[in-house]
């Protein structure tokens, strides 16, 4: 059932998805800094956006970029996500070297690989609220 919302609430979504966001990269700022420490490489900036189809990225110039949705999830998955893009500063694939690094940094990286896989859809600011029993229609 598709939701028609007033320009008055959505305007409200666009404010809280905005505070959000600002709070995620606070939060992500934070773990890479608290990861970084243990990952080694170097990274030139750190980007928040609303991927629809990746939790994070590293490019070869260094930027990583996260997901700002990842501020809905368990913290540990969070910290997966950021362990995981720190990694790949030093190994750029998924080859074994790759995961060897992720699991001596965060053992049980294959439960929040996996829980994201399986929840990852749920990630929205819309199931946050409605986890909240915050509304979305003002009526």
């Amino acid at each position: 059932m598709k939701i028609y919302l007033t320009q008055a609430e959505t305007r409200r979504l666009e404010i809280l998805e905005k505070r959000y966001r600002n709070a995620a990269r606070k939060q992500i700022e934070n773990r890479v800094a608290f990861y970084h420490k243990y990952t080694g490489g170097s990274y030139t900036s750190i980007t928040i956006r609303d991927q629809k189809t990746r939790w994070g990225s590293c490019s070869s110039t260094g930027t990583l970029s996260f997901n700002y949705r990842l501020i809905f999830a368990p913290p540990k998955v969070l910290d997966y996500v950021v362990v995981h893009e720190l990694c790949h500063l030093t190994h750029m694939n998924h080859a074994p070297a790759f995961w060897n690094m992720v699991g001596s940094v965060m053992p049980d990286y294959k439960i929040q690989k996996q829980w994201l896989k399986e929840h990852g859809q749920e990630l929205t600011l819309e199931s946050y609220l409605e986890q909240k029993g915050i509304p979305i229609v003002l009526s």
